[in-house]
């Protein structure tokens, strides 16, 4: 008996294993037979060989079960049993093969085509022992059968050894129970692990011969699959939670990122990114400053440096001296040498003309201040009459600080108003030279040589001459003195 169960055993696993079919549309099983129907354009060596490689063979029986499983037009391979007729066209070598024609509403035909011609599908039987009836089930229960050649007979009446039984009722999202044809009998999920993974849905524990589920999962009540258990439909509604299965249920916990205070889940994720430190404030978590600094306006993790005086040390990176910061409405003095350590000095907003009417500058910023009958446009420099309908809050906008990185590149101690006194100074510079230079002239122009203009002085006048020139009127002067 041990004998004939574990024969039994190896041709299930056996017929398992057979993955080279494809999923036919249809399949019938009877006493100890089946035949399917497989949507697979071949020829007739080619489906010869899909019938093979799956266990069975090309349907070569009569067509009493024919009708059953072809559902769909078309034309498909069959083997007959030999004849003499057959073995006389083939010896001619004529090599043609049967095939069956279906057509709705018309008798299927047999027919002889090329054997290298592709038919639409093939027609396959397979032979087995010891079948299974139907499982019995309660009446609103649905069954599935698949047969270890991977194709669907729920209409059939036998079913070969390896076939799975999954019942399901309707409307439901789990089956209810799977079953193995084993030794004429069907055996109930979980079988042993060697099987088919003991027809557990992710994975068979060899030791306890149980199904396991992967973590973050339990298995159901079936014995088989696996789900989210209770946390299936998510009761945790909260901000930040998740939800947990445990062995009495599930319980809620708070995310990555979240930690549970009076019973909540509050966010801290941003404390994660705090330059110095990280408070609770109104419930909820924000980055906060040491003293002598303020959080950035621009970046709320980020700190900034508070100086209430026109000068203030500089900000600078430990690992590098030269990079060094400067709060907003300052920047880094350019003539610190190293001498002295880097520091900032304030910008006066208001020599740089950005408002339309009057400006106050106070340290770390500057604000745009109106005439009467004007109010600030929402820019925060202009001003507008007051007829004029801006922002309709009529509050005054808070003070604008200066960006520390739109500063003009000049040195901090060179303000606007020097530069208009340099100006001023070079131009009543150029004016007295002017003045000077004119005068000067005036003073050249009625200047007289009066001692050379005396009536008995000659005036001689010099003019170069050349050496024989000069030769020449030396002999003159000598012949006349001599005449």
């Amino acid at each position: 008996m041990i004998h004939s169960t574990n024969a039994l055993l190896i041709c299930v696993v056996v017929l398992c294993a057979l993955e080279e079919t494809v999923l036919s549309q249809r399949g019938h099983c009877a006493a100890n037979q089946c035949f399917a129907f497989f949507l697979e354009p071949k020829d007739f060596t080619g489906a010869q060989k899909s019938c093979k490689d799956s266990g069975g063979q090309l349907y070569a029986l009569g067509l009493e079960h024919v009708e059953e499983i072809l559902t769909v037009n078309g034309s498909y391979w069959v083997e007959l049993p030999s004849t003499d007729t057959a073995a006389e066209e083939a010896a001619a070598g004529l090599q043609s093969c049967t095939s069956i024609s279906v057509t709705t509403g018309r008798k299927n035909e047999l027919q002889r085509e090329p054997c290298r011609g592709t038919r639409n599908g093939f027609l396959c039987q397979y032979k087995f022992q010891e079948p299974c009836s139907v499982l019995q089930t309660d009446g609103d229960a649905q069954v599935n059968y698949t047969t270890p050649m991977h194709f669907r007979a729920d209409e059939s009446a036998t079913f070969p050894p390896g076939t799975t039984a999954v019942t399901v009722k309707v409307g439901g999202n789990y089956p209810e129970s799977k079953h193995v044809c084993f030794s004429k009998g069907w055996t109930q999920a979980p079988w042993s692990c060697e099987v088919m993974s003991g027809g557990c849905e992710h994975s068979c524990s060899a030791t306890t011969h149980t199904c396991i589920c992967p973590a973050g999962k339990v298995l159901h009540h079936n014995n088989i699959s696996c789900t989210m258990g209770p946390c299936e439909n998510n009761p945790c509604t909260g901000e930040g939670e998740e939800c947990e299965n445990t062995r009495e249920g599930f319980k809620c916990t708070c995310s990555d990122g979240f930690i549970e205070e009076e019973g909540v889940c509050v966010n801290v994720t941003i404390c994660e990114m705090c330059e110095q430190m990280c408070d609770k404030f109104d419930g909820v978590y924000q980055c906060m400053c040491k003293k002598g600094f303020r959080v950035a306006a621009h970046d709320p993790t980020k700190c900034d440096m508070i100086c209430n005086e026109k000068e203030c040390p500089a900000r600078c990176d430990m690992n590098d001296q030269e990079s060094c910061y400067c709060p907003d409405g300052y920047i880094l003095d350019s003539q610190a040498g190293k001498s002295r350590a880097p520091f900032c000095t304030e910008i006066n907003e208001c020599d740089m003309w950005h408002c339309d009417h009057k400006c106050e500058n106070f340290f770390g910023g500057y604000r745009c201040l109106c005439n009467e009958g004007f109010r600030l446009h929402q820019d925060r420099n202009k001003c507008v009459p007051i007829e004029e309908e801006v922002d309709g809050s009529g509050s005054t906008p808070p003070p604008y600080p200066t960006p520390a990185g739109a500063h003009p590149a000049v040195p901090s101690y060179v303000k606007t108003g020097s530069v208009l006194g340099i100006g001023m100074f070079m131009v009543l510079c150029a004016g007295l030279l002017y003045f000077l230079i004119r005068n000067a002239v005036k003073r050249c122009g009625r200047f007289e040589l009066s001692s050379i203009k005396h009536p008995d002085i000659d005036i001689f006048y010099l003019q170069q001459v050349t050496s024989e020139t000069y030769k020449r009127l030396s002999m003159d002067k000598h012949f006349k003195s001599d005449s």
